[in-house]
């Protein structure tokens, strides 16, 4: 029996640059886990899909077994958009000039971040089942992916300072607009329903992607240097938006027998890059090597799965430190955030209100601070070893 099985579901989010080959890994993951006794179920919430591609067999929006103990199913974005957001659209797109295309006012009418993250619902669902002990989910490339986590902080921001506010100011609005026609631009309660349940169910998966006794997030990535750059930027943004990377999986390395001849300038390239990829991420690393075919359908990516874990159990948690915490150093308490790969270029730390900001580059993360130390000034933000430590006044 699984020792998975007592517990909650295992999740597993692998994303990478696009192309690097996080398809192939997430289903050779999932076989092995299969393999190693796991319920497994396999979900693809990439919008542009490719499950079916890499497997060599039909794969859709109902869950499709397709080997023993791993079940697999493309998400539909439309769908999952359908549930959580025609409602509110349909509202904004009544506040839109007559003339506009309805399929531009459609695509005007989506948040940044917004399909990614109703489509990862899918997750609470297979949980739901009680079916499953290892979720394994094939994400947008990471840039989506991003977008995706960034979009709680902004909902919560919304749900908690202005959403009471405007339903109550709606509900005084409403009857003195309609003499004049304007009833329509005022927001009824069937829609701020529909936020709200939006809000439950964005809240639902953000508590799941952040719990690190079960998730985490494993980078695809292959030997070359503009890769590389990115998976870094990629790390310390997970680490910021409090997602564990538990693990690192190096694509298409060239073997032993291809490093000579043309091949020998590039694969001198390729050996400095693999020693920099060792020496960036404080996890686990997970070497695949370039085949002489494409591997495909369930043997090729069986065979992938065992040259690349062994006998490791893919779903095995292989770091469990919460990538922000709260410490006590030299008496005062400290907020820590693992940010390998960031610099002090770009990097701004404050207090709002009860909330840390933090913003690195592109990436801005709002924390919600505990009690202890809500409200109180930011002493001194040091970044120092990957570790950004934010002391309180």
């Amino acid at each position: 029996m699984s020792a998975l099985r007592a517990a909650l579901m295992r999740v597993l989010l692998l994303t990478g640059k696009g192309g690097v080959g996080k398809t192939s890994h997430a289903i050779a993951t999932a076989l092995g886990a299969a393999r190693h006794g796991h319920r497994v179920f396999l979900l693809s919430t990439d919008s542009a899909h490719s499950l079916g591609d890499a497997l060599r067999m039909p794969i859709g929006a109902r869950p499709t077994e397709v080997a023993p103990r791993l079940v697999a199913q493309e998400v539909s974005v439309l769908d999952e958009m359908d549930r959580s957001w025609s409602a509110v659209q349909q509202f904004l797109r009544g506040l839109l000039h007559e003339g506009v295309d309805p399929l531009v006012a459609e695509e005007l009418l989506v948040f940044p971040g917004l399909e990614e993250l109703v489509s990862l619902r899918a997750i609470r669902d297979v949980e739901a089942t009680g079916d499953f002990d290892v979720c394994v989910v094939d994400c947008a490339p990471t840039g989506s992916t991003l977008r995706m986590l960034r979009f709680p902080d902004v909902l919560r921001i919304f749900m908690e300072d202005f959403f009471e506010l405007e339903k109550r100011g709606a509900r005084l609005l409403r009857p003195l607009l309609q003499p004049f026609r304007a009833g329509s631009l005022v927001p009824d309660d069937d829609l701020f329903d529909a936020i709200e349940r939006l809000w439950n169910d964005v809240d639902d998966v953000r508590h799941i992607l952040l719990d690190t006794s079960r998730t985490s997030a494993r980078l695809v990535v292959n030997p070359a240097r503009v890769v590389l750059q990115e998976a870094r930027r990629s790390f310390a943004y997970l680490s910021l938006y409090g997602v564990t990377t538990d693990a690192v999986i190096v694509n298409r390395v060239l073997p032993g027998e291809a490093v000579d001849g043309w091949f020998a300038r590039w694969a001198e390239r390729e050996r400095q890059t693999l020693a920099e990829v060792r020496s960036s991420f404080p996890v686990p690393l997970f070497e695949a090597p370039l085949y002489p075919e494409e591997l495909g359908g369930l043997d090729g990516l069986q065979r992938m799965s065992d040259a690349l874990y062994g006998d490791r159990d893919p779903a095995a948690i292989l770091r469990r430190d919460p990538p922000i915490r709260l410490v006590k150093h030299a008496g005062r308490t400290r907020l820590e955030i693992e940010l390998p790969g960031a610099t002090k270029e770009g990097l701004e730390v404050g207090v709002h209100g009860s909330d840390l900001i933090v913003r690195w580059r592109d990436a801005t993360r709002v924390i919600a601070l505990p009690s202890s130390v809500a409200g109180r000034s930011v002493g001194r933000a040091l970044l120092e070893d990957g570790r950004l430590a934010v002391e309180f006044a």
